[in-house]
């Protein structure tokens, strides 16, 4: 069986790069360089201060990718 598991992501080629459409903050965090607990905590009690949009399903928290590289490209986050 083969693994899952794959590196944190460290640029944004790399977010890009994910198979998948919504992203955590464990992915996020190197980008933004904070800890994702932090992001985790912003996401939840202030998302408007994050400048991208987030999904928050009880204590998960996702992330659409597309919204968070044109976030971080300075072209609109939500």
């Amino acid at each position: 069986m083969e693994s899952t598991w794959t590196a944190m992501p460290k640029t944004l080629a790399d977010i890009e790069a994910l198979p998948c459409e919504v992203l955590t903050c464990q992915q996020i965090a190197p980008i933004l360089g904070a800890n994702p607990a932090t992001i985790h905590i912003q996401a939840t009690d202030r998302p408007e201060l994050l400048g991208f949009p987030v999904i928050v399903m009880g204590s998960r928290v996702k992330v659409p990718k597309a919204a968070f590289l044109r976030f971080m490209r300075g072209t609109g986050g939500a």
